[in-house]
């Protein structure tokens, strides 16, 4: 009657072990709730950098990116962008001048709207020599698409991910 007890209270137990086991698919959606609270907050904190991966240049093929340095970083009430760029300057380029999207300043014009699975954030900045107009959607998960249209250029479009400033 001993073993018999003990045996059910054995099996009993080890029922009650793996009930409390959460499935593959409940980590995975935990993971994906923790992601969507780690973006909300840095979009939120409007200190966040956007990190390419591919270009899409007006009437052309995309261009990978992976292996060139890059970044569009927000910084409370600031832009600075380090960001290739590849299509047709129309005037205030000067021939052999760098020819990339680099500028800094204060951002003029902030917006975020906020979707069901996406940010799009709204932003304008003018430096000394153009004016950009430049919209981010960041979806939950951290992939996020970068359109970047200034006054003496065509417009290009990034795809990327947003994450936390890395300073190197």
């Amino acid at each position: 009657m001993k073993t018999v007890f003990v045996t059910f209270l054995l099996f009993f137990s080890m029922f009650i072990g793996f009930a409390q086991e959460k499935s593959k698919q409940q980590i995975k959606q935990e993971k994906i709730i923790v992601k969507q609270n780690e973006i909300q907050a840095l979009v939120d904190s409007k200190e966040y950098e956007f990190v390419a991966s591919t270009a899409y240049p007006l009437g052309t093929r995309s261009i990978d990116l992976t292996t060139n340095p890059n970044y569009l970083r927000f910084k409370k009430d600031s832009i600075f962008s380090e960001m290739p760029y590849f299509g047709r300057a129309y005037a205030g380029i000067g021939f052999g001048k760098g020819g990339g999207l680099d500028f800094k300043g204060p951002i003029q014009d902030y917006s975020i709207t906020k979707n069901k699975k996406s940010y799009t954030i709204l932003a304008k900045v003018k430096d000394n020599s153009d004016y950009y107009s430049i919209t981010l959607i960041v979806f939950l998960e951290g992939n996020a698409s970068l359109t970047i249209n200034s006054s003496n250029r065509n417009s290009i479009n990034y795809r990327g991910r947003v994450d936390q400033i890395k300073v190197n």
